[in-house]
């Protein structure tokens, strides 16, 4: 095995797992994410030279499994909301994510869902999802603190259930 197939290797292996809980975290189905975070590696293989030199290769993943599925719905010529989108996730997708939060994170609006995925799961910082999203820092900082405001409000029990009334 070559030294750049050993690299890209290493790096699928340490990637998988994150960036899939990512595109699951923003698109709401497992089946599709995988798809999409699937294609995305391929895409990342035969652009291996260019995307181990990108700042953020996990980001250009995620980026890159996002567009496939909205090219994909554009192709389509319509824009459908999620069946599924209310409804409780299925289990813990055997990747440890709590399906109360994925859940949360589904009532979001998009921009916030994307923001949130990747700060929580890839842990990058305001500038790279900024660049990673094509919009201002500024307003990287704004979905995130609503979309967080939102998770808390949802996932927050109140005192009436907390007393059992």
């Amino acid at each position: 095995m070559s030294d750049q197939q050993t690299e890209f290797a290493d790096f699928f292996q340490a990637s998988w797992e994150p960036c899939l809980r990512t595109v699951v975290a923003v698109v709401g189905g497992p089946q599709l994410a995988e798809d999409q975070v699937a294609e995305a590696f391929a895409k990342a293989w035969a652009l291996w030279p260019k995307v181990r030199r990108h700042p953020a290769p996990r980001a250009w993943v995620v980026r890159t499994a996002l567009n496939t599925g909205a090219s994909w719905w554009r192709r389509r010529g319509r824009e459908v909301l999620l069946a599924d989108h209310d409804l409780a996730a299925p289990g813990d997708l055997d990747s440890g994510l709590d399906s109360g939060l994925l859940t949360a994170i589904w009532r979001l609006p998009i921009r916030q869902r994307e923001v949130i995925a990747l700060r929580i799961f890839l842990d990058l910082d305001t500038a790279t999802i900024a660049r990673q999203l094509g919009i201002e820092a500024g307003t990287v900082r704004m979905h995130l603190s609503r979309g967080v405001s939102a998770l808390r409000h949802e996932l927050t029990p109140t005192r009436n259930m907390e007393a059992g009334r």
